[in-house]
């Protein structure tokens, strides 16, 4: 299967992540990244999950140090990832440059504070992009 997800994990404590050049203070909350599975989407989200992996990805950095709550899989054939993370950008904060180096975007980290607010986004988009797929 292939597609799009929003996965969403919080934070209890305040985390400090350096990768690279970038770094980023993130405050105790409730998070959503949004990513692309073109290969394998189930497996992808899985990693996520996961305690025990070999870090590669911004959000596998960040996963050691949040809870996951779940993950929305949206399977599409085209990439769904670039209008997912402007469809947040609109609404919510972002973690500027967070796993968004290869789109035009400015994270694909978000801040939730409103989970009615997430909801009505996410249905929203399912419902104006499910007519197109």
């Amino acid at each position: 299967m292939k597609g799009a997800y929003i996965f969403v994990l919080t934070l209890d404590t305040p985390v400090e992540l350096n990768l690279g050049r970038n770094r980023w203070k993130l405050n105790p909350g409730t998070y959503d990244y949004i990513g692309s599975g073109m290969g394998n989407l189930e497996k992808r989200v899985e990693r996520h999950f996961l305690v025990n992996k070999r870090l590669r990805w911004h959000i596998d950095y960040l996963t050691c140090h949040g809870k996951p709550l779940f993950a929305i899989l949206i399977t599409s054939k085209e990439r769904m990832e670039e209008k997912i993370s402007l469809t947040f950008q609109s609404h919510f904060r972002c973690v500027e440059g967070f796993g968004a180096s290869d789109l035009k975007v400015l994270s694909n980290l978000y801040i939730i504070d409103d989970f009615q607010k997430f909801s009505e986004v996410v249905i929203h988009f399912l419902a104006k992009e499910g007519e197109k797929l």
